[in-house]
């Protein structure tokens, strides 16, 4: 059986079939050509017999000759014919026409003039019933002399349109092909040179198919495609295949989930509604970079890019998506409990430290200072957090988590305290969506508190919960001493200058590139230097309604910033009418 790696190729099958087709039609072609000409130097032929025969049989002396031998009885002898007068007429006009024959017959078909003096006085070979009738005849038979194109005329009495003979005259075949021959050169040259023109350009079309296919089978390409539909159709991840021309090839229905953009294959890449930092992945300066994170409808996305070659040619680019988003909702309740789990390790001893002062008091029989004792803690808690006004906090969960943050703060060198309007009478219902809100803020204000030029660092958190029917909305009010938005500046420029309010919300904006501890904070995104954290705890905060504003944008020197979140459907409680009962010994609170 023959090895698979000797089958032809497609593309050198297709040359082979094109000069095949090629050739095919240029000997059909020049085969066309020379029938037609050797049919046309036939008809030339036949015409010129017509009108020599035309001549001879006009000439007054052949009329009257003719005319005169068939009044007689009988034919003359051949040795007359031979040097009689319409011998001389006919050969004459042979030898000045170069004819293969001139030849006079009488009223009956009888020889009277003929090139072979043997024939004379015989009948003709050919029927000449047609020219003895009154006709014009042209044919192409073959004689006594061999095959010709000719043509038979009537000779008519000099004083009546009687028929006393006819003129036969006729031009060699072999003559026709002669000539043929003589033009065949010409017709060689142009076969030749078409069939040259066709080999060209099958050469070019094979090159051609070879660099559109990029040299590969056609079982190969259909392997391809079907691999293709198979793997973009298949995979979680968005897939954007950018062509070497500028124009979106592949983008399949994960790029459109994730980038909430209908199908934009065909398209140009610049010009197209996509965020501008996948377009700075396929700048022509930009080469292979590093992954970038982006937030687009609320979703964190990984986006990669790679350059796209194949045998050295440049194919384009094709741009890589990743849904993070349940990934960093997982790392940021991992970090909350990572961030706890420390604040509990850190007050350990502590607690163990008090079960030891108890067992203490009873083994010496201070039971009165050991109630006393249990009294002090019962009131502050069997574990003490770094938090200032810490007992304003209520709900669980929010003690716990703000406890740790303010370990966390501590270490730093920063004081985490609860301001004294902080009034929370619910209970978190959406702790993932807090956190994410109230540990962006949290982190991004100790930055700021540890980046300030103030010498007491510290950073204030209020929280008020407005109950409603069914859910409650959670505001959360966060203050530093840091400098202020005048001392941020975009992710990674080192620069430093006054921002808007609404520029710190934008992709890549930090309060700080430097001083986080990354993978420490809740968010895990602006205590990365990422530049994340805001505007993703924005697009969560407003897809649920809600938002996150600048109150204060802060002085240089302190104090800095003050941020407030909305955090609509996060809280369960008392509903709106039973606010008043709730507060204690029926007072209003001012908040």
């Amino acid at each position: 059986m023959k090895h698979p790696a000797a089958r032809l190729r497609f593309s050198t099958q297709t040359l082979l079939l094109q000069l095949g087709v090629v050739l095919l039609v240029v000997l059909l072609s020049g085969a066309v050509h020379v029938w037609l000409s050797y049919d046309r130097l036939g008809r030339d032929a036949e015409n010129q017999a017509l009108t020599l025969a035309r001549t001879v049989a006009s000439e007054p002396a052949v009329r009257q000759n003719v005319s005169a031998i068939s009044k007689q009885a009988g034919t003359p002898p051949p040795a007359e014919l031979l040097n009689g007068p319409l011998m001389a007429a006919a050969e004459g006009a042979r030898n000045r026409t170069g004819a293969l024959f001139v030849v006079i017959t009488d009223e009956t078909g009888l020889r009277l003039a003929h090139p072979d003096a043997d024939r004379l006085g015989e009948k003709v070979s050919t029927d000449p019933s047609d020219a003895l009738a009154g006709q014009e005849v042209i044919t192409r038979n073959t004689g006594t002399l061999g095959p010709s194109a000719g043509a038979k005329v009537p000779v008519h009495a000099p004083d009546s349109l009687t028929v006393v003979g006819e003129v036969s005259v006729g031009y060699s075949m072999e003559s026709i092909g002669q000539s043929l021959v003589r033009d065949l050169g010409p017709i060689a040259l142009t076969a030749a040179g078409a069939l040259l023109v066709g080999v060209l350009a099958s050469f070019l079309l094979r090159q051609r198919l070879q660099r559109l296919t990029l040299g590969l089978e056609p079982e190969e390409i259909s392997t391809l495609a079907h691999d293709q539909i198979a793997v973009l159709q298949g995979v979680h991840d968005g897939v954007i295949g950018v062509a070497a021309d500028g124009r979106i090839s592949v983008f399949n229905a994960a790029a459109q989930r994730l980038l909430g953009q209908p199908d934009l294959a065909g398209t140009p890449w610049m010009p197209s509604p996509v965020p501008g930092q996948l377009k700075s992945l396929t700048r022509a300066d930009a080469g292979e970079a590093d992954a970038l994170e982006l937030v687009v409808g609320g979703q964190v996305l990984v986006a990669s890019a790679r350059k796209a070659l194949h045998r050295s040619e440049d194919l384009g680019w094709v741009i890589m998506l990743r849904d993070r988003t349940e990934l960093q909702h997982l790392t940021r309740q991992l970090d909350a409990v990572g961030t706890m789990s420390t604040a509990l390790r850190a007050q350990r001893h502590e607690f163990a430290n008090q079960l030891h002062t108890i067992a203490g008091f009873i083994s010496i029989g201070e039971h009165q200072q050991a109630r006393d004792y249990l009294a002090r803690l019962a009131a502050t808690g069997p574990l003490k957090f770094p938090v200032d006004q810490a007992e304003l906090l209520q709900d669980p969960y929010l003690q716990a988590f703000v406890g740790a943050k303010g370990v966390e703060a501590d270490e730093r060198g920063v004081t985490l305290r609860i301001g004294p309007e902080t009034l929370v009478r619910g209970h978190v219902t959406e702790p993932q969506d807090v956190t994410t809100v109230l540990g962006n803020l949290i982190d991004n204000a100790v930055n700021a508190a540890v980046a300030g030029s103030s010498a007491e660092r510290w950073v204030e958190l209020e929280l008020l919960d407005e109950p409603g029917d069914g859910a409650g909305t959670l505001h959360i009010v966060v203050a530093d001493s840091g400098d202020g938005l005048s001392g941020a500046g975009p992710s990674g420029d080192g620069l430093s200058g006054a921002v808007t309010p609404e520029a710190v919300f934008a992709e890549g904006f930090t309060t700080s590139a430097s001083t986080g501890r990354p993978g420490r904070g809740v968010a895990g995104i602006a205590v990365s230097g990422h530049g994340l954290g805001l505007a993703l705890a924005r697009q969560l905060a407003r897809r649920r309604g809600g938002d996150v504003t600048v109150l204060e944008p802060g002085t240089k020197g302190g104090p800095g910033a003050v941020f407030m979140a909305t955090l609509p459907r996060t809280t369960s409680g008392l509903p709106a009418t039973a606010l008043k009962d709730a507060t204690p010994s029926g007072k209003d609170n001012d908040v």
